[in-house]
């Protein structure tokens, strides 16, 4: 199956129910979105990495990404892969000792280390096709 790559686009609170929202952009799109809604923490995470601000101890994501770096692997992307009954799941691409490794992990956690990370971030073309807006 293709996979798109994605950019965060912004995180906003929803006027429905008043939870964080990730907004993916189609990287090579205009207007293609994917609305991902995720836990206040790890919203928080991915802010605070995107305004560049700093904190005083490495928060749990900065914490995985160097467990990454300290195993002498290398973070490869993150893929939004499967979408089962309105929630998302993702996979965390991993190289390490020379294989590639995908591990399953939350979405908002995957998006948070992948910002740290600077690893881009890709869905599954046919969740886009079922779960993606343009606007």
């Amino acid at each position: 199956m293709a996979e798109i790559e994605m950019i965060v686009d912004r995180i906003y609170v929803s006027k429905m129910n008043y939870q964080r929202v990730v907004n993916l952009k189609e990287k090579a799109s205009v207007n293609h979105y994917l609305p991902i809604w995720v836990g206040p923490l790890e919203a928080d995470a991915i802010a605070i990495k995107l305004q560049s601000t700093s904190v005083s101890r490495p928060l749990a994501h900065d914490f995985i990404c160097s467990i990454i770096k300290a195993l002498d692997a290398t973070l490869i992307s993150i893929v939004i892969n499967e979408l089962r009954m309105d929630v998302f799941y993702a996979k965390t691409r991993l190289k390490y000792n020379g294989k590639i490794i995908e591990i399953d992990c939350r979405v908002g956690d995957a998006i948070a280390i992948a910002i740290r990370g600077n690893a881009p971030i890709f869905v599954e073309e046919e969740i886009l096709k079922v779960a993606g807006q343009t606007w």
